[in-house]
C-alpha cells in the first residue's frame, strides 16, 4: 500500500528525485520504528494453550505495556499518512494555481487527490477503531460487544487493505481508459472507397 502511495506522490511531483528520496527515507524510519516497537511488544506477550472440547488452541495474552506500544505504532503510521496527505494537497494547490497545465492534467490530479483523500479518511476511521480497541475495557472484556467491535475492526482493516488500496491504482486506470475512449469518439472520418477505375 505504501509503495503505491509513494509512487503516486512521486508522479504528482513530476518524478522529482528529492521527493522520492524524502518519502522513502521517512517511510523507512516509520517502518523501522514500528518494527522496533513490535519487537519490544512481543516481549510482553504471553502464549497460552487452551483446550476447548478436545481442540487445542493457541491464545495470546497481552500485558498492559503491549497495548500502549500498539497505540504508539499506530500513531507513527497516522503521522505518515498525515504527511502524505499534506504533500498531496500541497502539490494539488500548486497545480491548480498554475494555468499552464492542460485540462486533462488537472482532471488527473483531481482524480488522484480525490482517491487519496478517500483513502486517508478510511485510514483515519480504521485508526480510530484500532486505537479504541486498545482500550483495556474493550481489549480485556469477554462481552459480546467487544467481540462485535473486534469483528468490525477486522472487517474494516481488510477492506482498507484489499479494496481501497487497489482502488488507488484502478482510479488512474479508469481515468486513462476514459481519456482513450473520449479521444476515439472525437474522430469521425467518412469511409473512402478506393478503386482502380471500375464502378463502385
Amino acid at each position: 500500500m505504501q509503495v503505491i502511495i509513494i509512487t503516486r506522490l512521486h508522479a504528482m511531483y513530476q518524478q522529482s528525485r528529492k521527493i522520492l528520496v524524502f518519502l522513502v527515507v521517512i517511510f523507512l524510519v516509520v517502518t523501522g520504528t514500528c518494527g522496533v516497537i513490535a519487537a519490544i511488544g512481543s516481549r510482553y506477550t504471553i502464549g497460552q494453550e487452551l483446550i476447548l472440547s478436545g481442540s487445542h488452541l493457541c491464545s495470546y495474552n497481552y500485558k498492559g505495556v503491549s497495548g500502549l506500544l500498539d497505540a504508539l505504532a499506530w500513531v507513527c503510521y497516522i503521522v505518515w499518512e498525515v504527511l502524505t496527505l499534506c504533500l498531496a494537497i500541497r502539490i494539488a494547490i500548486q497545480h491548480f494555481r498554475t494555468l499552464r497545465r492542460s485540462s486533462n492534467h488537472k482532471r488527473l490530479l483531481t482524480v488522484m487527490i480525490k482517491t487519496h483523500v478517500i483513502y486517508f479518511a478510511s485510514f483515519v476511521a480504521v485508526s480510530c477503531f484500532q486505537l479504541g480497541y486498545l482500550s483495556p475495557t474493550i481489549m480485556y472484556s469477554n462481552s459480546v460487544g467487544s467481540d462485535v467491535y473486534a469483528g468490525i475492526l477486522e472487517f474494516v482493516s481488510i477492506g482498507q487493505m484489499f479494496i481501497l488500496g487497489p482502488r488507488l491504482i484502478l482510479s488512474i486506470r479508469d481515468f486513462n481508459a476514459k481519456l482513450v475512449t473520449d479521444s476515439d469518439a472525437g474522430i469521425d472520418l467518412p469511409s473512402i472507397v478506393f478503386q482502380e477505375g471500375g464502378r463502385v
